[in-house]
């Protein structure tokens, strides 16, 4: 891989950097502090957009001429945004209403180009959650690090997190927090060998 372009990512996520390091990509870490605030009647996929270019945009005004990449996930019920669990009530909450139905993730992942030009991909993934007991939640629960901090309180990357699914249609990387076809073809635009 030829890489001759400074490339940043835009988030502290270790998902995010493990992917991209298993690209076989150089990169520092500046993670954003922005507002994640859903605005009122903004719709998930809108939401995730916002934040995400405005996750990029902010590193890229003080990384001066690096490609910045960046992306946010959001999990959706409906219209309803599912933010990052933070308590095990907060998670609990949340596999009550997933349980035995689908929602969406959407994800954005956003990459600034040198000149300042934002590029970005959104994927829509459909995830269907199998039927959960009461006693299987609290399981889960029980266990703070396969939910406390992800979008929708389940990481499908950890086998607890993916034995909650029962399908899904879409991007599997994108549920875990950054789809992977998608983030190739844009690093590739901006002319790195990946």
């Amino acid at each position: 891989m030829t890489q001759n372009h400074k490339l940043v990512l835009a988030s502290s996520s270790p998902r995010r950097q493990e992917m991209l390091k298993g690209l076989g990509l150089t990169f520092t870490i500046d993670p954003a502090d922005v507002d994640e605030t859903p605005h009122k009647g903004e719709a998930p996929r809108d939401y995730v957009r916002r934040v995400a270019i405005d996750k990029v945009r902010t590193v890229a005004a003080r990384q001066g001429g690096a490609l910045v990449l960046g992306a946010d996930t959001t999990v959706a019920v409906g219209r309803r945004i599912l933010g990052k669990a933070e308590s095990a009530e907060e998670a609990a909450d949340m596999l009550r209403l997933m349980a035995g139905r689908r929602h969406r993730v959407f994800t954005t992942v956003v990459l600034a180009l040198s000149d300042g030009t934002i590029r970005e991909k959104t994927t829509n993934t459909v995830v269907k959650i199998r039927p959960l007991t009461e006693a299987m939640i609290a399981a889960y629960v029980a266990q703070p690090a396969a939910w406390r901090g992800v979008a929708g309180a389940y990481g499908l990357q950890t086998a607890i997190g993916g034995a909650l699914v029962a399908e899904i249609n879409g991007s599997a990387s994108g549920v875990i927090g950054m789809p992977l076809v998608e983030t190739v073809n844009l690093l590739r635009s901006a002319g790195l060998d990946v």
